[in-house]
């Protein structure tokens, strides 16, 4: 099986990359920083599988896929592997065998190299059938907004936007750039609300958004200081140490978390 990655961000290329390289039915696979240097790549070579993702500068995986679907001769299985859930419903229609929502794992990279690699008309319906459910799941997840009781009004937040949840007593304090709201809420059922969005709880008292935090240090004491992108930093206690694996999608480099501790 010979397969192209098409994805402008290195650790996504890097992390594929290492997927395919354990695979015995992988032939060869190279690698496009955007849909240009792919359309290239594919009009000098052929590709069973290109493992494709959306949103990239100057032109989209979506836009990419229209263009080749005009030219002539037998095109590569197309796999989406984007943090765009919305656009499944458009893959899908460009007849892709499959669409992977970002952060992914390897068990389900390889599920749809699985499935690519005997793609048929009526396995891609049956493959849409199986997805819907999945869609809209993550699409509420990505899409839908949070409605807070804030100075006597109803104000509707974009979750992503929340960067630290604390709690002080009865309450918990939603910190964002443009301010802060206090809620009458527990820690424990908003850490279960806000789980989908990426959030991780590394105390008792504070709950992160991954997305804002910057980067984890191992202390002497067994726990970890963990700094937020504005500087902040929390102390990560050893009751939720486990919970930083939650922070990436995936560990490139010589080691892995394990070598933190964090098993």
């Amino acid at each position: 099986m010979r397969v192209l990655i098409v994805d402008d961000e290195p650790l996504a290329r890097s992390a594929l990359a290492q997927i395919l390289t354990e695979r015995a039915d992988v032939e060869r696979f190279d690698s496009a920083n955007d849909a240009i240097e792919a359309q290239e790549r594919l009009a000098n070579e052929d590709y069973d599988v290109m493992l494709l993702d959306v949103s990239m500068p100057e032109r989209s995986g979506l836009e990419l896929l229209n263009r080749l679907q005009h030219c002539e001769g037998a095109l590569p299985s197309v796999v989406f592997v984007t943090a765009h859930a919305e656009h499944a419903l458009a893959a899908f229609e460009r007849h892709a065998v499959d669409y992977i929502v970002k952060p992914f794992s390897e068990e389900r990279v390889n599920q749809a190299l699985d499935f690519a690699s005997r793609r048929s008309a009526s396995e891609r319906a049956v493959r849409l059938i199986e997805f819907m459910p999945h869609l809209s799941a993550i699409t509420r997840q990505y899409c839908s907004k949070i409605g807070i009781k804030s100075n006597g009004r109803i104000l509707f937040i974009d979750p992503r936007d929340v960067s630290v949840v604390e709690a002080e007593g009865n309450y918990v304090l939603l910190r964002r750039d443009t301010g802060s709201d206090l809620l009458r809420e527990s820690i424990s059922a908003i850490t279960e609300k806000l789980k989908p969005y990426g959030f991780v709880r590394i105390h008792r008292s504070v709950l992160v958004n991954a997305a804002f935090v910057q980067h984890i240090r191992p202390c002497a004491t067994g726990e970890y200081q963990l700094q937020m992108k504005d500087g902040r930093q929390y102390v990560v206690t050893r009751t939720f140490k486990r919970n930083l694996r939650g922070l990436a999608a995936f560990w490139i480099g010589t080691g892995t978390f394990l070598d933190l501790g964090l098993s």
